[in-house]
């Protein structure tokens, strides 16, 4: 995994993944049958033990708002990790548009769309528990956080500090009330 995260699955030779796994070439194909089906296993591990760390923090706090704060902070703890490559490995990913996987392609758009339609169920969630307005345009939120957090992925990994990533996430709660409290956030209209 940590191979894929750092390289991407285009930057990622055989050689690579077949030193790091201590395996040769004919066990890596027979293990895994393809270095495609190899990504998508790592994706999925990643997607569990990483994700599973940022992502909860959406259903463990009531409060909406506290929720997506939570979020953005659990975005930095893991973005700044110093025993994994900085970022995020489905952000990170999609920044390579030479893909020579379609699969791949779409189970990373898929992947990205799914963070967007939590955040959106999250908001719905506020919504149904009276912490934001019934005319919030979920989808916009959503997307507009979803954003930031890749934002957030591709400044971890060009070095960017805690520091810097808090104050982007801060910057991005201080917006809240805007997105939510506001006439603009009503309707389809982004």
């Amino acid at each position: 995994m940590l191979i894929f995260w750092e390289k991407g699955f285009d930057g990622s030779s055989l050689a690579d993944l077949t030193t790091a796994m201590g395996i040769n070439a004919p066990s890596l194909y027979a293990a895994f049958g393809s270095k495609e089906e190899l990504y998508l296993e790592a994706l999925t591990l990643y997607a569990g033990e990483v994700g599973i760390e940022i992502w909860s923090t959406l259903d463990e706090t009531p409060d909406v708002r506290a929720a997506f704060e939570r979020f953005l902070l659990a975005t930095i703890d893991a973005y700044c990790e110093e025993s994994v490559p900085r970022g995020c490995m489905i952000a990170l990913d999609a920044l390579h548009r030479t893909h020579s996987s379609d699969k791949v392609c779409d189970v990373l758009r898929n992947h990205r769309q799914t963070n967007i339609e939590i955040l959106k169920k999250r908001l719905e969630r506020g919504i149904r528990d009276g912490h934001i307005p019934a005319s919030v345009n979920c989808e916009a939120v959503a997307t507009f956080y979803a954003t930031v957090q890749n934002g957030m992925s591709i400044l971890a990994r060009d070095g960017g500090t805690r520091q810097d990533l808090t104050a982007t996430a801060l910057g991005a709660m201080a917006g809240w009330e805007k997105l939510v409290l506001t006439e603009t956030s009503s309707g389809n209209q982004p």
